[in-house]
């Protein structure tokens, strides 16, 4: 196992490596990122959609989400939550931070087609209607319950979020197997689903999941919420909660470990 300082090592290098791919193979790479976050909350919902016990179900929910992140770390691509630790390659000097900004802002496009294209495939293709459209009525009940969270609430619940999910990449640099990076990140993501915590881009698929459901005349006992609009879905969510990332994950974890392992100036 590495430790600590190995880790913030390795993760440099890593750091390099991302900001030196090309915007094209940046941006394919998200796209995939965004296809297996999505598709890890299709699998949360349709998991706990039957449940009553709300408990019950958010902690089912919570036990199939980190599927999406071990796709994103061993399949490979590039995820907005996670890159927010290009910081450390920044502040260590690696790298310059408008790699950084270029890195991010490819890699949340490509989040945002790949998590929406899961959202409308899974849609019209009638995945939503399993269990006599139970599926359906949770996934709008979600994207509105998102939509209407308070703004500050949602920066908030967004570090809290990304504090978790940069905690989880930390840990899985410091296995050396498939299965010790699955132990790693297990349960770090499983807390921040069962608290209700805000994920950017897991909101990408949450958010136009409900939208289109609520478009599409094929589900019948679905209908319009309150707050659910595209524009609501933007502004209400989806920039307080990416502020939140940034801040959780670049500003906490980030530059936390950075001041720890790497930053060598004498007082």
């Amino acid at each position: 196992m590495n430790s600590p300082k190995e880790i913030a090592v390795a993760y440099c290098a890593a750091g390099e490596a991302k900001a030196a791919l090309s915007i094209t193979k940046t941006f394919v790479l998200a796209i995939f990122a965004g296809i297996f976050i999505a598709l890890a909350g299709v699998g949360a919902t349709v998991a706990a959609a039957t449940v009553e016990n709300a408990s019950l179900a958010k902690f089912l929910s919570a036990c199939i989400f980190p599927a999406g992140l071990l796709m994103v770390l061993i399949a490979g691509s590039e995820l907005f939550t996670g890159n927010c630790l290009l910081i450390i390659p920044v502040l260590n000097k690696r790298i310059k931070l408008r790699a950084m900004i270029r890195n991010l802002m490819t890699v949340i496009l490509g989040n945002f087609v790949g998590a929406v294209l899961i959202a409308f495939l899974c849609s019209y293709g009638g995945v939503f209607a399993l269990f006599g459209e139970a599926v359906a009525r949770s996934v709008v009940s979600t994207a509105a319950a998102k939509c209407n969270i308070p703004f500050v609430q949602a920066v908030i619940k967004g570090v809290l979020c990304n504090f978790l999910v940069c905690l989880a990449v930390w840990m899985a640099f410091a296995a050396k197997t498939v299965g010790g990076k699955l132990a790693a990140i297990y349960l770090p993501i499983l807390i921040f689903v069962v608290c209700g915590f805000e994920h950017n881009v897991a909101n990408m698929y949450y958010i136009p999941a409900g939208l289109f459901t609520v478009s599409n005349s094929a589900y019948s006992s679905v209908s319009p919420a309150e707050g659910l609009t595209w524009g609501g879905f933007v502004v209400r969510n989806l920039i307080p909660v990416t502020i939140g990332n940034i801040i959780g994950g670049a500003g906490m974890v980030g530059a936390g470990y950075w001041a720890v392992y790497l930053n060598n100036k004498e007082k």
